[in-house]
């Protein structure tokens, strides 16, 4: 189960189920960087990054043609509003192309561990751009050491990104492009919130928008809707099984494997309890995948064989995700989810009588007990209305049959050149080029206008 961590992003809603997040294949990166004697001195955009104060060029990657690579780190504050008092290095990789390029700022909400350094977004392959990637604050290696949970907010998140901006704003000086997706594209307009004119134009893809996290009744909607009756009734029948009839028989299979591997529950408390947790995910995650409204995916029925019916259910739920191990790394997310930006806890009105522990969908269940959790109602509604009274030259893309889009991103009578579009029979994985013809045009020649280019579309 190596790839188990990432497979848990789903569940966070995350960037790396962002659109275009896949990498290039092997055929468009090259099998290193060029000889330092084919490089003009007085053109090495190595020594330049270099001599931005406060950066660190790691080393140099392979890259796509046309690019060169880097893995950089760069000194942040941990507390912006008194940077005196202790620091950490930002991880970043860097594509670049030229100085006359745009950049586009991508940031997938999370650590940049499994990012390959040859990906592109699409944003940067629609302007032909360099592109910029961060890891957040607090994820990965960007992790300051005694940590200080508190200062891991939204706000120090968009001061990282506004100081990286400043910093290589004069070796980048055409315009910078915002981008992000899920989780990455919720930082991509808080970023815009805090320091609105950093940036020429954002793009957010699959951007859940939880303006009051006491009402999840929009999500609940959503799933009493998506797809077909088939597939909903599939979904019910295989949550009723997990958590009545077969529940013994699943958590045992999960508590074995997790004891054969060395893995432990302490952080949730049990197989049980990650058994009832998954299966009341189950209809959100299951719809963040799928891209057809009768496209069942193989749901098996309750009845069905111990194997197929547990491969099934800890594929699509990543059951394997929830232990100690591989929860610690992304415990930042869940630090946020739990202190601001809010999540989905579903009512699970057909499973009367089949649960044992209320309140199993709150973020303090995935956030150890040694770290504070306390819920800042006041951040999402701030958001919300900067959007729609003064957010501008902002574009969000959302997938028809993606439960982040039952709580969206919405403009308002104040926005500008602001624009919300849904691409038809598209999941968690959204993007410019899923959406109509009409709205990809569109959606194309803002983002080409922003970036002050007027080229064709990049391969």
């Amino acid at each position: 189960m190596k790839n188990t961590r990432r497979s848990l992003l789903p569940l966070l809603l995350t960037g790396l189920l962002a659109p275009c997040v896949a990498a290039p294949s092997v055929a468009t990166a090259r099998t290193g960087a060029p000889p330092a004697a084919s490089r003009p001195a007085a053109d090495d955009i190595r020594a330049r990054i270099a001599a931005v104060p406060g950066m660190r060029v790691v080393k140099e990657n392979p890259a796509p043609d046309g690019y060169r690579s880097f893995a950089l780190a760069y000194r942040q504050p941990v507390d912006h509003r008194h940077p005196g008092k202790g620091g950490f290095e930002q991880r970043l990789s860097l594509l670049h192309r030229s100085t006359g390029r745009p950049m586009v700022l991508y940031t997938n909400g999370y650590d940049l561990t499994y990012q390959d350094p040859a990906f592109r977004a699409e944003p940067t392959r629609i302007v032909a751009g360099n592109q910029l990637s961060v890891e957040q604050r607090y994820f990965g290696t960007s992790r300051p050491r005694p940590t200080d949970w508190s200062k891991l907010d939204i706000r120090q998140a968009a001061s990282d990104h506004h100081r990286l901006i400043r910093a290589l704003k004069p070796v980048y000086r055409a315009a910078w492009i915002s981008t992000g997706g899920s989780k990455g594209g919720m930082a991509t307009v808080y970023h815009r919130r805090f320091y609105p004119h950093d940036v020429a134009g954002s793009v957010a893809y699959s951007a859940p928008h939880n303006t009051d996290d006491r009402d999840d009744t929009a999500e609940d909607r959503f799933l009493r809707r998506v797809g077909s009756p088939a597939c909903r009734k599939a979904l019910t029948a295989v949550q009723r099984a997990m958590l009545g009839a077969r529940r013994a028989e699943m958590a045992g299979r999960l508590g074995r494997w997790a004891a054969d591997q060395g893995y432990t529950f302490r952080t949730i408390g049990s197989a049980d309890r990650v058994l009832e947790l998954t299966a009341l995910q189950l209809p959100m995650v299951f719809w963040m995948q799928k891209e057809a409204a009768d496209d069942c995916g193989g749901i098996p029925r309750p009845s069905a064989d111990g194997d197929a019916l547990y491969a099934w259910f800890a594929g699509v739920t990543r059951l394997p995700a929830y232990t100690d191990r591989h929860l610690a790394p992304v415990t930042a997310s869940y630090y946020q989810l739990g202190t601001q930006l809010g999540f989905v806890s579903l009512a699970a009105p057909h499973l009367a009588g089949m649960l044992r522990y209320p309140g199993i969908q709150e973020m303090r269940t995935y956030v150890p007990r040694s770290i504070p959790l306390r819920f800042q109602p006041d951040a999402m509604p701030d958001i919300d209305r900067w959007v729609r009274r003064h957010g501008s030259e902002l574009l969000f893309v959302y997938g028809e049959m993606d439960p982040a889009r039952a709580e969206p991103f919405r403009t308002g009578k104040g926005s500008r050149d602001a624009h919300v579009y849904l691409a038809p029979h598209t999941s968690h994985l959204a993007s410019i080029d899923k959406l109509a013809p009409r709205d990809r045009a569109r959606a194309t020649a803002a983002l080409r206008r922003w970036a002050a280019v007027d080229i064709p579309t990049a391969s």
